[in-house]
């Protein structure tokens, strides 16, 4: 077995750009500033996925120095982190995915979430869990202005 740890954060923007999280799109809710969609729980799950099978990282697949990737589907990019991942011979057992945010309540939306995740990465919804976090007033983050995730994965051989 091999576990991988992601971490993303990114600010929202006062661009119009939807929020884009888990591969679903959040009504009602700025989006993120980031070279590609800015889904941030989808770039930390590409970090741990990488990370748990010692590929290197997001930045290192899908640097954001690389016009390919300018306003990408981050849905696209982690079914190929995780063919990348398969390739190396492991299968995921397991995602377990924090999101650290005041705003949008995330709660309507984790089912949908687990869903489109589970579809992106050929599992079982089963295997995937979303919790969603405040921080609590605490910092930039506890302060509405961006979104942070963290992610742990399990790939087994």
């Amino acid at each position: 077995m091999r576990i991988g740890f992601g971490y993303d954060s990114h600010v929202f923007t006062d661009a119009a750009k939807p929020l884009m999280l888990g591969g679903v799109c959040i009504p009602d809710a700025p989006g993120l500033q980031a070279h590609s969609d800015g889904d941030v729980l989808i770039h930390a799950i590409i970090d741990a996925l990488f990370g748990a099978a010692a590929l290197g990282d997001i930045g290192s697949h899908f640097p954001d120095t690389d016009e390919r990737w300018k306003g990408a589907d981050s849905g696209k990019l982690l079914e190929a982190a995780m063919g990348e991942v398969r390739a190396a011979g492991y299968a995921l057992g397991n995602l377990d995915v924090t999101v650290i945010c005041e705003r949008p309540k995330l709660r309507p939306h984790v089912e949908a979430i687990r869903a489109r995740l589970a579809q992106l990465l050929g599992v079982a919804v089963g295997q995937i869990s979303v919790k969603g976090k405040t921080n609590e007033k605490m910092d930039d983050v506890g302060a509405g202005r961006g979104i942070v995730v963290h992610a742990v994965v399990l790939l087994t051989p």
